[in-house]
């Protein structure tokens, strides 16, 4: 990548590793802006759309091929493009109709969370550890210190919209558990793109069951940049940057990355908005982090013992197959690689 060029070979992991988590970190709160102009599925598939065609080039310039072939290829591209991108995205949007993008950032942190609880109840060779178990207890917790549902708030747009994003985050766990035994050697990016593609179709067509319209959506200034923003900086030049962080560093590392994006929502939200999360959601996020670390403990100590391997090493661990990613949550086969030979921890 033509960026790293620029910067100390010290430091430059550590600035690329920010720069990711800016530019899917702030997307929640870019979201939140432009809803204010676009209706909600529209946005996402107006966005998935013109990013599809655009990391399709990319695939076709870097990749050894960009066409699924065979059964198995398409079955991933539609559980990626169904799960992770429409259901995903389209729940997400919606929510933000209800809830601000800080808020949103840290329900969606319980994704990675979801998915080692679904793998433990759908993967035979997964099953949750008692300690596992109670990590997921932690970041459920971690959500209800966030949202605080009473039986006087069940009504209110703000529950609604909790409860819509918690379930994006179930749709993306779901799909990342789903896509793991599907038998594909379709090059990461070519898998990403088609994803995008697909899942933008199927918004279009949701958006139409919703009644929204093209004549609804107000083109102002801030809407134009709300949508490029979404799709050129979180979206294109991210995915590059995810791409290049996964050949050079691994998916373990990159995963981490996820963990940094609330906090990113939280301070944009701030400087941007003038929102400022209260304390409880504060704590939510720390409680979320916190059962994350419980239950991928073991996959953290074995990264801080490798201390950042050789160039060399990360990048044959990086050619193990993952799948797709996308802003909000880790990429859909997180910790695949790991996780083959024992049980989730």
């Amino acid at each position: 990548m033509i960026l790293s060029g620029f910067l100390n070979s010290k430091y430059r992991d550590i600035a690329l590793f920010s720069m990711l988590a800016l530019c899917w970190g702030s997307s929640f709160v870019v979201i939140e802006i432009g809803l204010e102009y676009v209706p909600p599925l529209l946005f996402a598939g107006l966005r998935y759309a013109l990013a599809g065609v655009i990391v399709l080039g990319y695939a076709f310039a870097v990749a050894d091929r960009i066409r699924p072939v065979g059964g198995g290829e398409w079955l991933a591209v539609g559980v990626a493009g169904t799960f992770v991108i429409a259901l995903y995205h389209g729940l997400l949007y919606i929510g933000e109709l209800y809830v601000s993008g800080a808020v949103a950032a840290t329900i969606v942190s319980t994704a990675p969370i979801l998915t080692v609880a679904f793998a433990g109840v759908l993967l035979p060779n997964e099953r949750l550890s008692a300690v596992g178990i109670v990590g997921f207890v932690l970041g459920l917790l971690g959500v209800v210190l966030v949202v605080r549902p009473s039986p006087a708030a069940l009504g209110d747009g703000a529950t609604l919209g909790a409860a819509l994003v918690f379930a994006s985050a179930v749709a993306f766990a779901l799909g990342s558990v789903l896509i793991r035994p599907i038998e594909s050697n379709l090059p990461l990016e070519a898998l990403e793109a088609w994803a995008m593609l697909l899942g933008a179709g199927m918004l279009f067509g949701w958006a139409g069951l919703r009644g929204e319209s093209l004549a609804a959506i107000e083109l102002t200034t801030t809407a134009l940049f709300s949508y490029l923003y979404l799709t050129f900086v979180s979206g294109v030049f991210a995915f590059l940057l995810y791409f290049y962080l996964l050949e050079h560093t691994g998916a373990v590392q990159v995963n981490l990355v996820g963990y940094a994006e609330p906090a990113v929502a939280i301070a944009v939200s701030w400087l941007v908005l003038g929102a400022v999360v209260d304390s409880l959601t504060v704590i939510g996020l720390v409680t979320i982090t916190v059962g994350f670390v419980v239950i991928k403990r073991r996959t953290i100590r074995r990264f801080l013992r490798s201390s950042w391997p050789p160039t060399e090493e990360r990048r044959s661990a990086a050619r193990d197959p993952v799948a797709a990613r996308t802003d909000g949550g880790t990429d859909l086969e997180s910790e695949r690689s790991e996780s083959r030979p024992t049980s989730s921890d």
